[in-house]
């Protein structure tokens, strides 16, 4: 069976599947999925939750929080007006709150129905103690059990949650994953693909539903950002790979659908991109890198019909890969980063994280990659192969693609004399890079595996340590990967190092708590390399 690109990271299975949609009972018949906070900041955090009130009617919802987890001496902190323009989410930011502290909160409806209680916490004001952050991306439901939230939520030793993106999948039920691979129960709503205002907002109702999601937003405040799943597959300022203007309208409006329900449904601010200064210890940055400044992604399909594909190849290596105008973030998040990264590093701050939805790590495809399919053919392996014996890499929707807007971020970065670690997701694997720029070290990447969407396994008949082998020999800044297991990372931020946990989960065909430390990495302050 020839394997495509898409097919390449999808998993198999024969299984039946039910929509999932929670169906509330008591108070959740009010607030339909539960509570969460993010946008922590050492004196303020934003609150959310969802609440319908009967009759669909418009009402006033007040939030609640507290120092105790039984709400002893809860104090009121806003209230907000909500209804069907705003697909009946609220969001309040509590303010006036003490720097470091755990805090629990509640909502309350007009009719004096209480929301379940969640809990919270505040970033340290200054100080240098270790911060932890659980780190997620690329939550297919579908494709099975959201074990690695449930297993994050179990844990007391985090501080926060951050999503890197493809928090859910825009496709319709008939594909990825296709209906023989659809885990049972798992069938998100609505029952079609995801294109208008409705669309996106079912989608969102549907994956919140689900237990463990809904566990970790009530334990943990989580910093947020999309990728291109929470729109459409491969979206770029203009378009979308999967998005076609003569059957699903103008972009313009898709894209704008689909911005407006993340931020009634997720606990973000309306802010693109933004800072977190983590007392003394760190600034952590959260990027938007899909629709509001990309430029579309390199296309090397045409190149392979070419007469001589090499040639053709070695043109576009030379030429219009390098264009100084192909962007991931657009001129003005650039310049903003750079300010930020520069503000961070005067500051004294000791470590400078940066979030990005896809990988910065120069990656290629190993010239045996072909014996990996066990004797099936691959155009999108064949075609990778022959881009890495002309030095380009194999995947153009990440940094791969825009290699000067690379080089200018890993300059700034050298140029800066900080310590920078970028976390990162998208490719559903789990990857370790030593970045470098003209020979010297720049920056250390913990690139994250997926909550639940297949990786290389799904596509390979070739054992994972075989491939891992192959793609770190093949790629010098690579220094680790797994392509087989789904989990989350768990990062430690202390004074002199930053640890990153790669935690895989036993399985996400059941739901089940079960996991392991399936590797580890450390970055020691001032060295810009792993150890």
């Amino acid at each position: 069976m020839p394997i495509t690109r898409r097919s390449l990271i999808v998993g198999a299975g024969a299984f039946s599947a039910t929509p999932l949609l929670a169906a509330a009972q008591g108070p959740a018949r009010t607030f339909t999925h539960s509570v969460a906070s993010g946008e922590p900041g050492p004196d303020s955090v934003l609150l959310w939750t969802r609440c319908v009130i009967d009759g669909g009617r418009p009402g006033e919802v007040t939030a609640e929080i507290a120092e105790q987890p039984d709400m002893t001496g809860a104090r009121v902190v806003g209230a907000q007006i909500t209804g069907p323009w705003r697909d009946y989410t609220v969001k309040l930011t509590a303010d006036g709150l003490q720097p470091g502290r755990w805090y629990w909160f509640r909502f309350v409806a007009p009719d004096g129905t209480r929301s379940p209680v969640g809990r919270t916490r505040t970033l340290p004001a200054d100080g240098v103690e270790p911060w932890r952050a659980a780190i997620f991306s690329c939550s297919n439901l579908g494709f099975g059990f959201f074990n690695a939230y449930g297993h994050a939520a179990a844990r007391a030793d985090l501080d926060c949650a951050i999503h890197l993106g493809d928090y859910f999948y825009e496709y319709g039920p008939d594909h990825y994953p296709e209906p023989n691979q659809l885990v049972p129960g798992r069938l998100p709503q609505p029952l079609a693909e995801t294109i208008h205002l409705a669309d996106y907002r079912q989608r969102f109702a549907s994956y919140r539903a689900d237990p463990d999601l809904q566990a970790l937003h009530a334990r943990l405040p989580m910093i947020a950002q999309w990728d291109d799943h929470e729109s459409a597959n491969d979206s770029w300022e203009g378009g979308a790979q999967n998005h076609d203007p003569a059957t699903e309208g103008d972009w313009n409006q898709r894209r704008a659908a689909s911005i407006q329900a993340y931020r009634e449904w997720m606990p973000v601010s309306d802010e693109p991109w933004k800072s977190y200064d983590i007392g003394a210890l760190a600034t952590l940055i959260r990027t938007e890198t899909r629709l509001l400044g990309r430029t579309q992604q390199p296309d090397l399909d045409p190149l392979f019909r070419n007469a001589d594909p090499s040639a053709a190849l070695r043109a576009f290596r030379d030429g219009a890969w390098q264009d100084k105008g192909a962007t991931m973030m657009g001129w003005q998040q650039e310049s903003w980063l750079h300010h930020a990264l520069a503000a961070s590093v005067r500051s004294g701050r000791r470590w400078q994280v940066v979030g990005f939805g896809t990988i910065m790590g120069q990656t290629l495809m190993p010239a045996d990659a072909q014996t990996w399919l066990n004797g099936r053919t691959s155009s999108y392996v064949t075609e990778g192969i022959a881009a890495a014996k002309v030095g380009l890499p194999f995947n153009f929707d990440n940094w791969g693609g825009y290699p000067a807007a690379r080089a200018r971020f890993l300059q700034q970065v050298q140029a800066l004399g900080g310590d920078t670690v970028l976390i990162s997701g998208d490719s559903h694997n789990a990857w370790a890079y030593d970045l470098a720029h003209d020979g010297r070290p720049a920056a250390v990447e913990f690139a994250g595996h997926s909550v639940t969407s297949p990786g290389f396994e799904s596509g390979t008949a070739a054992g994972p340590a075989r491939i891992a082998a192959d793609l770190v020999r093949t790629n010098p800044e690579l220094k680790w990967c797994d392509t087989s297991r789904r989990g989350y990372m768990a990062m430690t931020i202390a004074p002199d190092a930053v640890r990153n946990d790669w935690i895989m989960v036993d399985t996400i065909k059941r739901r089940t708590p079960a996991a392991t430390i399936g590797h580890r990495a450390t970055v020691g302050r001032g060295r810009n390399r792993m150890a």
